[in-house]
Parts: C-alpha cells; structure tokens; sequence
C-alpha cells in the first residue's frame, strides 16, 4: 500500500471513468465551498476542452512521506540530519519529533493526512484545519502548493538536492515556476526521501501551471 498523488486528473477520469469523475467533481465541488468560507478564492480548473497544462500523476510508500517529514522535523528543530533506521529508540524519538512540530499547526508537509486530502495553488500561511462538516477529505487538513514548495525547498539541501527557484513560484501559471533540480537526484542512505521529494515537488509544479488541487489518495 503506498500513496498516490494526482494533479489534473478530472480530464482522464472524463474519458476513462465516470464513475470516478462524478466523485471527484462533488468532492471538488466541497473543497471550493469550504475553502471560500475561509477567504481563499479558489475552485479546480473546469475540465471541458483540451488540458491547457499537462497532469501529474505519482506516489510512493506511506513510509517515504514519515522520512521526508523527518527531516524538515529535524531542521526545524535544529539537529543535524542523520540517514534514518526505521526501528529503534532513535526512529522513535524522531517520530516524536514530527509529532511536536505536528502540535505546532504550521507545516504543510506535515500537517495533513497520509493518505488522502489536498494542496490548493494559493498561498497562506498556516495549513487550514477545516470543520468536519465541510466533508473535506483528509480530515479537513488542507496545504497551500507554495507553502508545500517552500518547505520542499528548506529540506532540499539536507538531501543534496540543488536547483535554482525551489521555492519562489506564486501564482497558476506564472513564469517564476521553479525549475527543476539542476541535475539528477544522487543514490545513497536519502534516496526514500529524495523520491518523495521529488514527486511532492513535480506535484507542485504541475499544480501552479495548471491551478489544480493536489490531491492525495
């Protein structure tokens, strides 16, 4: 079982499963509505005509997301960075330091649901804690794409990840979009973060071309 990130899907979903797309378009429908009660102008890109930007479709292991999380727990918290080993008395502490920064309600990356939920190409501050009556999924724990990148771009050295503009894009479409890692992500003890690194942020950069939700399920 692992996590699946998509950006755009609605287009597919119109050709390949309608099913699927009347689910997505109600639960689109009460993601807008919610997040317009909380002064964010926001609603997915109607899907009728050829995609103007192209979609994003990845995931990886629930556990990859715990390490990346790690990491910017880590940081944040002012320790240095060390390979993680997923037993023992060290993998739970650090677990406990990812909960303490959960406690903090300010990270998009860690604030929000594992497995389903989304990010919305506008920026703001803290992630928003929706009531549970929107009907939100993911616990109505919603980030801001911006907000996700410039987190993305703190851990990024730490992994040996460079690039220029990790984290400067602002708004759907424009030409600030952050480029890249300027060369392929290096092998060794990082590379289950590296990965999720990579998909969170192609994630990203799709959903500001686009205006997309990021939706994790």
């Amino acid at each position: 079982m692992g996590l699946s990130i998509s950006v755009g899907m609605l287009h597919d979903q119109a050709r390949n499963d309608p099913e699927g797309l009347e689910y997505h378009l109600r639960a689109f429908e009460r993601l807008g509505t919610a997040v317009r009660e909380e002064g964010i102008d926001w609603q997915e890109p109607p899907f009728d005509g050829p995609p103007r930007t192209p979609a994003f479709s990845g995931g990886f292991p629930y556990r990859y997301l715990t390490r990346l999380r790690r990491v910017l727990a880590l940081l944040r918290s002012g320790e240095p960075v060390v390979p993680a080993e997923e037993d023992g008395a060290r993998w739970e502490r650090d677990c406990g330091l990812i909960q303490d920064e959960a406690s903090m309600f300010s990270s998009h990356l860690i604030c929000h649901a594992d497995n389903a939920g989304y990010y919305v190409p506008v920026d703001f501050a803290d992630p928003l804690f929706l009531p549970s009556e929107a009907g939100v999924a993911g616990a109505g724990m919603v980030g801001s794409v911006q907000g996700l990148l410039r987190e993305l771009a703190f851990v990024a050295p730490a992994l040996g990840i460079t690039g220029t503009g990790l984290g400067t894009a602002s708004a759907p479409g424009a030409a600030s979009n952050p480029a890249p890692p300027e060369r392929p992500l290096p092998e060794g003890p990082f590379e289950p973060e590296r990965f999720a690194w990579q998909q969170l942020h192609a994630a990203c950069l799709a959903a500001l071309a686009g205006g997309h939700a990021i939706v994790f399920h």
